[in-house]
Order: C-alpha cells, then structure tokens, then sequence
C-alpha cells in the first residue's frame, strides 16, 4: 500500500521551490488517485533541450517507496536514453538502484540531468544513441528540433489546433483537455478524443 502522508509530503516539497529547481508535480487528469501523477521539468540550460517544457507520467506502485515510481516520458524527447517512441527511460535510480531514501523530486531532478548528460553507451533508444556517437551536431540539431516541436508550446498554434478539433464536432472544453494532456500533439489528441 502507497503511503499516502509521504506522497502528500513529497508533493507539497517538490513543488515548494518549483521555480528554482525546474520541476514539478500534480496529480493526473484533477486527481483521482494519488498514486497517478504528472511531473515536469524544464529542459536544462546550454542544452537542446533548453526552453522545453517536459511531461512525464508517474505511477506510484503499491510498495513505494520500496519500490521505484514508474516513469515514462509523455512529451516526445530525442535522446539516446529515452525511447524516441514510447517515452520509456533507462536510468537506474528508476531500476535497481531505487532506494526509499530517494523521492519523487530527486527522481526528476535526476532526469532533467539526464538531459544535460547523455549516456549513448546504455542506450534506451539504439538509433539516437549512434547519432550521438557518431554524428553529435546532427543530434543536436534533431533533439532542439523536437523539443521545439513537442516541448514548447505555442499558444497561436494551440488556437488553432482548439479550433480545428471543435470544427471536427468536439466540444471546446473536451479538445482544450486533450491537447493539454497531449502536451499539445493535435493527432494524438483526436485519437484520444475518438476513444472517448
């Protein structure tokens, strides 16, 4: 069983100095459960991903803290240790080396290093970890690349994407929440919206 007063604690003090630190955490989809969240951290500076906005979905298992949080990349990040695909991470505070001194802010925290300090010879995704090593300013450019695309939001380009799902029948207020939840992806938003 989670232990809810710890979560609780942990939300409050992650998001205390959300500022400073550049992450963050609330609860999913207005919070059913607290043992779904939603963190952020902010790209790092003199990075690709510097500007960036990044999503990441958090499941609190039924042993944490003795077992690690699950976290998956939502925003599309280009980085040899994050799948290019499904978010998936490869880091092992997140895996073996969880221990329950460890919380949910140092987790993020230790992604958003990640970001700055890539490690292509432990690859979660094997094709961006090659361009790194072998073509770093092609990486470069794709990972600023993406993260302009997927991690920066546009609030001119939001309108227009609200507009276009609400000419397509949807109500405004379901298209708003979809793309918010999306971090903006107007495709994976209409899947979402005709899932229900």
């Amino acid at each position: 069983m989670v232990d809810v007063s710890r979560v609780q604690k942990e939300l409050t003090e992650c998001n205390r100095d959300s500022d400073v630190s550049g992450v963050s955490i609330g609860l999913h989809d207005g919070g059913a459960t607290i043992t779904h969240l939603i963190g952020t951290i902010a790209g790092p500076l003199d990075t690709p991903y510097q500007g960036g906005t990044f999503r990441i979905d958090i499941r609190l298992p039924g042993g944490y803290p003795f077992e690690p949080p699950k976290m998956q990349f939502i925003t599309k990040v280009w980085h040899p240790n994050i799948s290019s695909q499904n978010g998936a991470i490869c880091l092992d505070i997140l895996k073996d080396q969880w221990s329950p001194a460890l919380t949910l802010k140092t987790a993020l925290l230790s992604l958003q290093a990640l970001l700055s300090t890539p490690a292509p010879d432990d690859p979660q995704d094997a094709v961006v970890a090659q361009q790194y090593l072998r073509d770093k300013s092609t990486f470069v450019n794709t990972a600023r690349y993406w993260t302009e695309a997927y991690a920066k939001s546009d609030s001119t380009g939001m309108e227009e994407k609200v507009q276009k799902l609400v000419e397509m029948g949807f109500p405004e207020d379901m298209v708003r929440s979809a793309l918010k939840s999306v971090n903006g992806d107007e495709n994976m938003a209409l899947e979402k919206l005709c899932s229900g």
